[in-house]
């Protein structure tokens, strides 16, 4: 079963809103074996929006739109699917006595932009919207469906995952499954090197290279008959995979870096504390985004000028004449003093030049040492993250929560 989503707007073609309902779509389509071909977007204009109708009923089984569903002039995405669809409008009982229980829930008055909203397609199917006054609407004929949905992001994902998913879902006959396997530490290229031949790995699956500036995301798919045989292939090709590029494996699907650093310093009974300097408190940030991190983060600082280093972090600063702030020497140092003040089991430490300016040759934007200390050994690592500033700040902080990974699992 194919589907195309079209998305109204004038704001989304001049870029003033950000596109994320076609993402949401897709991806919720996606998990029921719906394949989307193709996404249109297209202004509040009555003739484009009819076009691109006529043109998605032609090509596929299911059309998604959202958009142009309020009450001002500009909202003409109901008029327009009305002509299409060759309905009138007509007062709908249910959306009157939902819109009625919000305003009175609001605390607000009844008013003509309420009363517009009554007015339903006759020939259409409600499609609840749980938390606003805008009701969804499903056109059928045959196996082909147009859904119609509000633009406003969370009343539109509400409606999608209670409403049109579980319709859809019914009537899909083949079954699809998802893997992603999330590694960092290594580029797509590096990966696809080391995998070898693809084929061979993925006998009748697909795969994607995901890549972003703190890892590559594997997302393995599988379209099969019936559930068991699909499942059986999403882990016979993960296994496959592991089996040639394990240790940049930190987690799957939606799993963050910081999470699976969490799950293993709370199993372990370990805590940890951190001193930053190019992060500018970033790893903190990522660390203690993760609930329940207080289990095992006892504190972080951010000692960004050499004063504070030797402050707050007992570095000596004969030690930074010697070598400078970006150096083995100073991370390391960094680490240990973190790990003594704090009285925790693993110190980490980041040092680097984000950038634009400050580089050298000996030392060019985008260097950063990562210290790390525990009660056996101390030592940092030397990366090249690149000239962006802010791919050099989420890459440093990537690089510590790996590092400190590979050592709770002694991988090297």
């Amino acid at each position: 079963m194919t589907a195309e989503i079209i998305t109204i707007g004038d704001e989304l073609l001049i870029g003033q809103i950000i596109n994320t309902n076609q993402a949401f779509i897709a991806e919720q389509l996606e998990s029921i074996g719906i394949v989307v071909e193709r996404m249109t977007t297209v202004g509040d204009d009555r003739r484009a929006i009819l076009d691109a109708f006529d043109a998605a009923w032609k090509r596929c089984a299911v059309v998604i739109v959202t958009g142009g569903l309020g009450p001002t002039h500009d909202d003409v995405t109901k008029k327009a699917v009305c002509e299409f669809f060759d309905s009138d409008l007509v007062p709908n009982d249910e959306i009157r006595s939902h819109i009625e229980q919000l305003v009175k829930k609001w605390n607000r008055r009844w008013s003509p932009s309420y009363e517009e909203q009554v007015w339903f397609p006759r020939n259409a199917t409600l499609v609840p919207n749980p938390i606003g006054t805008a009701g969804g609407m499903l056109f059928g004929e045959g196996e082909k469906y147009l859904f119609v949905l509000p633009g406003v992001p969370y009343e539109m994902e509400a409606m999608m995952v209670e409403t049109v998913v579980p319709f859809l879902a019914q009537k899909v006959t083949k079954v699809i499954r998802h893997l992603t396997l999330r590694t960092t530490g290594i580029t797509e290229s590096m990966l696809a090197a080391q995998l070898g031949n693809i084929e061979e790995i993925l006998q009748g699956a697909k795969l994607a290279f995901l890549p972003s500036p703190i890892g590559v995301r594997m997302r393995i798919t599988v379209y099969g008959e019936n559930a068991m045989s699909a499942d059986a292939l999403v882990r016979a090709v993960e296994a496959r995979i592991r089996e040639k590029v394990h240790r940049y494996i930190y987690g799957t699907n939606d799993e963050e870096l910081e999470e699976v650093v969490g799950r293993l310093l709370a199993s372990r009974g370990l805590t940890i504390a951190v001193a930053e300097s190019c992060t500018g408190g970033l790893l903190a940030d990522k660390i203690t985004n993760v609930s329940g991190s207080s289990a095992y983060f006892e504190r972080g600082v951010v000692a960004y000028s050499n004063a504070s280093k030797t402050e707050l972090l007992g570095v000596p600063e004969s030690l930074i004449r010697k070598h400078g702030a970006v150096s083995r020497e100073v991370a390391e140092a960094m680490a240990l003093g973190m790990r003594r003040a704090a009285r925790t089991s693993i110190g980490v430490s980041t040092t680097g030049i984000a950038g634009p300016t400050g580089g050298t040759t000996e030392k060019p934007v985008g260097t950063v040492w990562v210290g790390y200390s525990d009660d056996e050994v101390t030592f940092a690592q030397r990366f090249h993250l690149g000239d962006i500033r802010r791919h050099v700040k989420e890459r440093a902080a990537q690089a510590a929560l790996e590092i400190v990974r590979r050592r709770l699992l002694h991988i090297e």
